[in-house]
């Protein structure tokens, strides 16, 4: 009889590890599968398990490609396994292409004459899945906010960062949820961003992967009125909840959806961006709306410098952008009056829209 062994947390229990299973048993005619126990998963991991060793225990066992389940108590990492190994002397150690312990399991092979065995981690009949991905889309939100720039737009991008300088942004409500999306799409609010976070990713590698820059997804996973740090990654300067912005923002609808990857790699003023960021953060530290409102006109005159048609303007606003990278999509328009921002709003419902911020 040729006796097949594996290892590992198998901690969400997934159909890629069924697979696995199935390959691993079609390699012989018995297969024992070891399992971490809790206090492995704790001390290798500090991860808590997802279900008791011996609800997971009975879970396995009533699997039909499983001949026998037992639970690794080892505190050698990656060969938790041993003891149940070396007594159980199986033919084979059947291990997933990306296996860490590589060379501490050959060798343990080695002693007894068993034969290592990569299979491929996740057949082509699925779509790839790890314990991670599933406990990031439990822990998923069931909505998330979007988010306006007020300045030191681009300079999130890494190739476009400054040490030294700033990106300015608030997250706002009302929210989205995979069902719920009231706002026009491609719409410069960072909706790439919420998307991510309410399907349990991160979103910052893929924007950067778009060559565009990380602000979406990390105010939008941090919320509240923040100040970051320009560079490859989003590093937080400063952070207040926004509140004193409540009755002040306002979108305006342009009528056409933008694209930032699109012109990410336009002519623009760096050096001006940067001055923006820099008033801007000042604004929210001090907190000062108009000392705020002036890093906002400063960034949206690099916006027209740039080639982006004029505002409407509002007589009564402080100030105004476009959002993202403009060319389109939605304009934030700031007041210092609750009373003249919903009177702008009421103006025009179908295209203007009051926005709050938004802090989790």
């Amino acid at each position: 009889m040729i006796k097949v062994f594996v290892s590992g947390c198998y901690d969400i229990l997934h159909a890629g590890h069924l697979e696995f299973f199935k390959q691993a048993r079609a390699l012989g005619d018995h297969l024992t599968v070891c399992f971490a126990s809790a206090e492995v998963l704790w001390h290798h991991k500090q991860r808590r398990t997802s279900l008791p060793d011996e609800h997971k225990l009975a879970l396995i066992e009533a699997l039909d490609m499983v001949d026998d389940v037992v639970i690794g108590e080892g505190t050698d990492l990656g060969l938790d396994f041993v003891d149940h190994f070396l007594r159980v002397h199986p033919q084979i150690l059947a291990v997933t292409e990306d296996d860490q312990y590589e060379n501490e399991k050959r060798a343990l092979c080695e002693q007894i004459g068993c034969k290592y065995h990569k299979l491929p981690k996740t057949p082509p009949s699925f779509e790839p899945i790890s314990t991670t991905q599933i406990v990031r889309w439990i822990k998923a939100p069931a909505e998330a906010p979007l988010r306006v720039d007020f300045a030191g737009g681009w300079l999130d991008v890494p190739r476009f960062a400054r040490p030294g300088s700033f990106v300015v942004n608030c997250a706002v409500s009302p929210t989205v949820s995979l069902k719920r999306w009231d706002y026009h799409l491609n719409s410069g609010l960072g909706g790439s961003g919420a998307w991510a976070l309410l399907n349990g990713k991160s979103g910052v590698d893929d924007e950067l992967a778009l060559g565009v820059g990380w602000q979406d997804p990390a105010v939008i996973a941090e919320t509240g009125l923040c100040v970051w740090r320009s560079g490859a990654k989003p590093v937080l300067d400063f952070k207040r909840n926004g509140d004193w912005l409540e009755g002040r923002l306002a979108l305006l609808w342009t009528g056409k959806s933008h694209d930032t990857p699109g012109v990410a790699d336009n002519e623009r003023d760096f050096e001006r961006i940067a001055e923006s960021g820099r008033i801007a953060r000042e604004g929210v530290l001090q907190p000062d709306i108009d000392r705020l409102a002036e890093g906002v006109r400063l960034y949206h005159d690099t916006q027209l410098a740039e080639g982006m048609a004029p505002l409407p303007k509002c007589e009564s606003a402080l100030a105004m952008k476009y959002c993202g990278g403009g060319w389109g999509g939605y304009a934030v328009y700031l007041f210092s009056e609750t009373a003249d921002r919903n009177a702008w709003v009421a103006a025009d419902t179908e295209n203007r829209r009051a926005v709050e911020p938004y802090t989790r």
